[in-house]
């Protein structure tokens, strides 16, 4: 299931991804990708989510995968294309959050991602909605999309009652 996603993000990112200017976006696609990899490391015994596949042995290959080609291509057509004016932008918004969670709703549903210690799709959408705010914030100002990324993560491991003794 995840490699057949990600070539649709390969197919997506290739058609409408600003290629030609990549190294504008590749300080927030490797944002991107620290948030995962934080995620997954201060994480590591006590998941919000798991991912499983038919293919991919697991997880960790899994996250591996999406940070490579799902954030590169996401980062490339959002961000690339990002629209001026408040309905645009707001639309925009709505089209991509509403791409990631249809893609996870189904995975869910299939069995393909399993939620544990109180997470659910409901927190994926908060936390979804989050991400497509701060990755405009961090192309633009980067300090301060880590300052709100910074004060997010403190509020989840609160929120979550996550100690640091539940961490690796």
């Amino acid at each position: 299931m995840y490699i057949f996603i990600n070539l649709i993000y390969i197919a997506m990112g290739y058609k409408w991804g600003d290629w030609r200017n990549w190294r504008l976006y590749y300080p927030t696609i490797l944002f991107l990708i620290i948030g995962d990899l934080l995620y997954n490391f201060l994480l590591y015994k006590k998941s919000m989510w798991l991912f499983h596949d038919l293919v991919l042995p697991n997880h960790t290959m899994i996250t591996l995968l999406a940070m490579v080609v799902t954030y590169s291509a996401t980062v490339l057509i959002y961000i690339g294309r990002f629209p001026n004016g408040w309905i645009k932008r707001g639309l925009w918004f709505l089209l991509w959050s509403g791409i990631f969670l249809t893609a996870e709703y189904f995975n869910f549903k299939f069995g393909f991602i399993t939620y544990h210690n109180g997470w659910s799709y409901g927190w994926s959408v908060i936390f979804t909605a989050i991400i497509f705010i701060i990755l405009p914030i961090h192309h633009r100002t980067p300090l301060l999309a880590w300052l709100l990324s910074i004060i997010i993560i403190v509020s989840l491991l609160l929120i979550f009652n996550i100690k640091i003794s539940d961490m690796k």
